[in-house]
């Protein structure tokens, strides 16, 4: 593939040497932008602070009520029931409450998490394509200056024609222009290479949210509403 890319590149026509790789150039600058816009656009403190808020619930709710003087010695039995449930009734709207918030985010981070999938390998495509392009110019480059440069040189010193001297010179200007050319589009590259892992981070702090969130779910929230049902038997 890469021979057949190479046989087309003309580095003495100007203008497809301006538009050379430019595609894939563009591509990852707007994989870029959209990869920055998606995360942005998400909060994991919120996420986290919501958690700290269900646990501060839970801890702080206590069916042991606090017994003080003689309010606590005369207090009936009933009496003590009715606030335990009271207390419990409120504190278990305020956990449904984060619960339903939490189970949100927690489709909301899988979806995301799945979605990164996709940009993980969209840029490797493009970090491809671009390896791609670099390859064959490369290749072209070095094909022009170990064989057709040198010949037209020999020839304009040669023949002495101040024509084929400006050719020589023409095709060497050429030259330094698709280098430098190469050169802009490893930095392209660069970028690719460095968002990967970047991609990676990210994908692992949103699933590690929502293993959190499930844990909460499942696990912490029903063996505090169990341990409830059985202060209040």
């Amino acid at each position: 593939v890469i021979d057949e890319f190479k046989e087309k590149i003309d580095i003495t026509d100007t203008g497809q040497i301006l538009g050379y790789g430019a595609d894939a150039q563009q591509k990852i600058a707007s994989f870029s932008e959209m990869a920055l816009s998606k995360v942005r656009t998400k909060d994991l403190g919120e996420v986290g602070e919501m958690i700290g808020d269900l646990v501060l619930e839970l801890k702080g709710f206590d069916t042991e009520e606090e017994k003080k003087g003689l309010f606590g010695l005369f207090r009936k039995g009933k009496d003590r029931i009715a606030v335990l449930k009271s207390r419990y009734d409120q504190a278990e709207t305020n956990v449904d409450r984060i619960a339903g918030m939490l189970e949100e985010h927690q489709r909301t981070l899988t979806k995301d998490a799945a979605m990164l999938d996709q940009m993980y390998d969209i840029n490797l495509e493009n970090f491809r394509q671009l390896s791609m392009y670099i390859a064959a110019g490369r290749q072209k480059l070095a094909e022009i200056r170990e064989r057709d440069l040198p010949a037209l040189t020999e020839r304009a010193r040669a023949g002495g024609l101040p024509e084929d001297a400006q050719k020589a010179n023409d095709l060497s200007e050429s030259c330094g222009r698709f280098e430098k050319k190469l050169h802009d589009l490893e930095l392209t590259r660069t970028v690719a290479l460095q968002m990967a892992p970047q991609i990676r981070l990210v994908q692992n702090n949103y699933v590690t949210m929502a293993e959190k969130i499930q844990t909460t779910l499942v696990n912490t929230i029903p063996l505090w509403k169990s341990q409830m049902v059985l202060a209040l038997g």
